[in-house]
C-alpha cells in the first residue's frame, strides 16, 4: 500500500486535547500504511507552523495538514514559494473546512484519511495577492463583516452554526461600498455590498451555485453582490440553471478573469480564506497549476 517514500503529518498541538487525540487516532494508521518513513509533527504557534511547513515541505513528497480553513491558507503561503513541492492532503480540523468541501474530502477525520490514501493528486490552481496567496477566495464587504461579527464564544459552542447567526445579523446591517473593478482589462464601475473573487466553491460550509467554479481552471470567478435582499438569493440560487442568462441580474454580476483588479473608494478589510490582514486596493491574478493537491478520486 506505501505509496511515498517520505512524508510529514503536521497538525495544531493547542487544540482541544480530547478531540485532538480522537482525530489523530483517526488519521494516523491509515496515512501511515502509505508513507514508508511518516515525521508528525507538533506545531505550538502559527509562526511555528509556518516554518515547518517550509522545512518540511522541501523535504518530502507529500505533506498531511490537519486544520481548519485559516490553517490551510498560512500552510499555502509557506509553501507557495518552494521550488519542490510536495502532494499536499487537507484533513477537516475547523469550523467550516470549505476548501476539503471543494476537493471532494469528507468531514469526518477517518474518512478523510480514507480520501487521501485512495485519491489522485491534481494541479490546483492559486490566487495572488502582492506577496501573499490565497487557495478558496478573496472578498470584501458582507464577508468581512460576517467574519468580524462572529461572537468567539458562540463559535466554540456552536461551531458552523455561528457563522450563520454572524451573517444573518450581518446581512440586516449591510452597507453598500462604491468599487472600481477591472478584469483582464475590461473595466467596470458600481455600488454593491459584496464582492468575492473565487476559486474554490464553498464559503461557511455553503457552495457558491455557479457552474464555472473550477479549481484548476486557470481563471478566477468574479461574483458581485450589489444588495443582500431576497431577490439576490433567487438570482443567485439560479445561477447553476443551464438556461440562465447572467445579462438578465439585476443585483449580481458574474464574470470570470486571469488578473483583476478592485479599487473602493475607500479602504476597506479584505477576507482572504477567512483570515483579515491585507486592505484594499486589490491586485489579484491567478497562478494556474501551483499546487498539486490530493483530491477524492471520482
Amino acid at each position: 500500500m506505501t505509496q511515498y517514500q517520505t512524508g510529514a503529518f503536521l497538525y495544531n498541538g493547542s487544540a482541544g486535547p480530547d478531540q485532538l487525540n480522537d482525530k489523530l487516532a483517526a488519521a494516523l494508521p491509515i496515512l501511515s500504511q502509505n508513507v514508508e518513513k511518516l515525521s508528525v509533527v507538533q506545531t505550538t504557534s502559527r509562526n511555528d507552523l509556518i516554518e515547518k511547513v517550509k522545512h518540511y515541505g522541501e523535504e518530502v513528497e507529500v505533506l498531511y495538514i490537519l486544520g481548519g480553513d485559516g490553517t490551510v491558507h498560512d500552510c499555502v503561503n509557506a509553501i507557495a514559494d518552494v521550488e519542490h513541492q510536495p502532494a499536499i492532503g487537507i484533513l477537516p480540523g475547523g469550523t467550516c473546512n470549505d476548501f476539503t468541501r471543494m476537493l471532494g474530502i469528507s468531514q469526518n477525520v477517518g474518512p478523510a484519511a480514507n480520501a487521501l490514501v485512495n485519491g489522485r493528486v491534481a494541479p490546483v490552481d492559486l490566487g495572488q495577492v502582492g506577496d501573499r496567496y490565497f487557495l478558496n477566495f478573496w472578498g470584501i464587504g458582507l464577508v468581512t463583516e460576517t467574519s468580524i461579527n462572529i461572537d468567539p464564544d458562540q463559535k466554540n459552542r456552536f461551531g458552523v452554526l455561528s457563522y450563520f447567526i454572524s451573517a444573518f445579523k450581518t446581512m440586516n446591517e449591510a452597507n453598500t461600498f462604491t468599487y472600481k473593478l477591472k478584469v483582464d482589462g475590461v473595466e467596470y464601475e458600481e455600488e454593491g455590498v459584496m464582492i468575492l473573487v473565487l476559486n474554490g466553491r464553498f464559503i461557511g460550509t455553503r457552495q457558491i451555485p455557479a457552474p464555472s467554479l473550477y479549481v484548476n481552471d486557470g481563471k478566477l470567478d468574479v461574483l458581485v453582490i450589489k444588495n443582500s435582499n431576497l431577490k439576490t438569493f433567487r438570482e443567485l440560487l439560479s445561477l447553476n440553471q443551464p438556461r440562465t442568462d447572467p445579462e438578465s441580474f439585476q443585483e449580481l454580476f458574474h464574470t470570470q478573469g486571469k488578473e483583476i483588479e478592485i479599487e473602493t473608494a475607500e479602504e476597506m478589510d479584505v477576507d482572504t480564506d477567512g483570515e483579515i490582514y491585507l486592505k484594499t486596493p486589490g491586485h489579484i491574478k491567478v497562478l494556474p497549476n501551483h499546487l498539486r493537491m490530493i483530491m477524492k478520486d471520482s
